[in-house]
């Protein structure tokens, strides 16, 4: 852990290998790059950004109490596939990469691989 100070004086701790740990039934997903359409050679990028996003799941939480005191494990597992809503995901940098975290319950599906 690295150590530095600010203008006040005041010393700052730098963990540059920090990592991303999901709580309750979190997830944290990074986001799965899709390719844009071409025509002719040209590409078209999609500026009509509505549409669900890929993501493969690098955290979970363990789960949570539901309101009648039952533990509900999680169901995804890190590396799954899943399509997030277009709304309700908080976006997050981490380290120069960008991720996804929200709760586990918003995500719309899972891919499963044949």
């Amino acid at each position: 852990m690295e150590k530095s100070t600010n203008n006040d004086g005041q010393i700052i701790k730098n963990n540059r290998n920090m990592k991303l740990e999901a709580i309750y039934n979190a997830v944290i997903v990074k986001p799965v790059e899709t390719e844009e359409t071409s025509y002719g050679g040209i590409i078209v990028p999609d500026l009509g950004d509505e549409k669900n996003k890929l993501g493969k799941v690098v955290a979970v939480g363990k789960g949570y109490y539901s309101v009648t005191g039952v533990w509900m494990d999680t169901v995804l597992n890190i590396g799954d596939v899943v399509v997030l809503p277009t709304m309700g995901f908080s976006k997050l940098e981490h380290e120069g990469e960008e991720y996804w975290i929200g709760p586990e319950n918003q995500i719309l599906g899972r891919i499963k691989q044949d």
